[in-house]
């Protein structure tokens, strides 16, 4: 998608050869405009899937997938990291490694939410080690729900993520899709890395 990856190079911001910062705009900062055309995007990419709801992680992932259950007009719903006094005690709960924050948490999502049989679309803004997707593949499986495919916004095809959903069997489209950090600059899946 032409229009993330301008915004990527003009304010996303590379941090050693492993870390894309984009809070400006993604998960920090969040710019709905182009939300809304990624939303629109996930939708027309998954248009031919019968999808029942959208299953996102909190707090990253919130945004696009909003956008993405609006544009397919199907409700969204969020795995919780924190269990709260108002989230009931039947759930379906899976771990996620976070690399980034360097910590492991518990993904829940109350059993009302998830009913067998339903045909969810993941969303997330990041696929680089496929962790918080397996987490969500984890609750899915266990509702007895079907995982129609995987919309990420981020892609950084040089990590395990994509090879360990093609393995299971899950079509992934992606909105961006990285090869390398190089000299500070992003590289795309589509063009040749900046000489300086």
């Amino acid at each position: 998608m032409k229009l993330l990856e301008e915004r990527i190079q003009t304010d996303g911001r590379v941090l050693g050869t492993e870390v894309l910062k984009v809070d400006n705009f993604l998960n920090h900062q969040v710019d709905p405009a182009l939300m809304q055309a990624m939303g629109n995007e996930f939708a027309r990419l998954f248009a031919t899937e019968k999808i029942d709801k959208v299953l996102t992680v909190e707090s990253s992932g919130i945004a696009p997938a909003v956008f993405a259950a609006l544009a397919l007009n199907v409700p969204m719903v969020f795995a919780r990291k924190k269990q709260s006094l108002t989230l009931s005690g039947d759930h379906y709960v899976a771990d996620v490694y976070s690399f980034t924050k360097q910590e492991t948490n518990h993904i829940l999502v109350d059993k009302r939410f998830i009913q067998p049989g339903e045909r969810l679309l993941l969303i997330d803004d990041f696929l680089a080690n496929g962790q918080a997707v397996a987490g969500m593949l984890q609750i899915a499986s266990d509702a007895g729900a079907t995982v129609v495919g995987a919309g990420i916004v981020i892609e950084k095809t040089f990590q395990k993520g994509r090879a360990l959903l093609d393995e299971q069997g899950v079509r992934v489209e992606s909105l961006a899709r990285i090869t390398a950090f190089e000299n500070g600059q992003v590289v795309f899946a589509d063009e040749s890395p900046v000489v300086n």
